[in-house]
């Protein structure tokens, strides 16, 4: 019975990795035709061309592939500017837990890779009350900036 708990559960499980990003409240969600691999590559290089760096990087994909198991590619990018970083520090500790800003590349069942990201002015948006307009005004450039690279990068 085990065994068939565990083999039902690996299937679901599969299924589930291959869900599609889709759209949400606060979000940007750009499926694009290039293949994951690319688009990776073409986040990164947009973020450098934007004067964002990458400060953090992250994937289940190739652990996964390591134990066995095959599941789409799936990489967080972390982005963040370190004018930026200090700017939001001195207006509030608390929000620099966000930081850095992180643009999501997930390939999709047909090989092509979908980028998405949380808005900056979402993901700042719980500490405005505190940190005050100015923290709002940042997190509205960070916006541009990486609608910029969204579009720059799945292009």
């Amino acid at each position: 019975m085990r065994h068939l708990f565990a083999a039902f559960f690996l299937i679901l499980t599969a299924s589930l990795a291959h869900a599609e990003m889709t759209a949400r409240d606060g979000w940007s969600v750009t499926r694009t035709t290039k293949p994951f691999g690319q688009l990776v590559d073409d986040v990164k290089s947009a973020a450098k061309a934007n004067k964002m760096g990458v400060v953090t990087q992250a994937g289940p994909t190739g652990a996964a592939k390591k134990r066995g198991i095959t599941i789409p590619g799936n990489r967080v990018i972390g982005l963040f500017n370190n004018v930026y970083a200090v700017n939001i520090l001195n207006l509030s500790t608390p929000a620099m837990i966000e930081a850095p800003i992180r643009m999501y590349v997930t390939e999709n069942e047909d090989g092509t890779a979908t980028l998405s990201y949380k808005l900056p002015s979402t993901v700042f948006a719980p500490y405005a009350d505190d940190a005050g307009p100015e923290l709002t005004k940042l997190a509205s450039e960070l916006d541009t900036i990486f609608a910029a690279i969204s579009t720059e990068a799945a292009n």
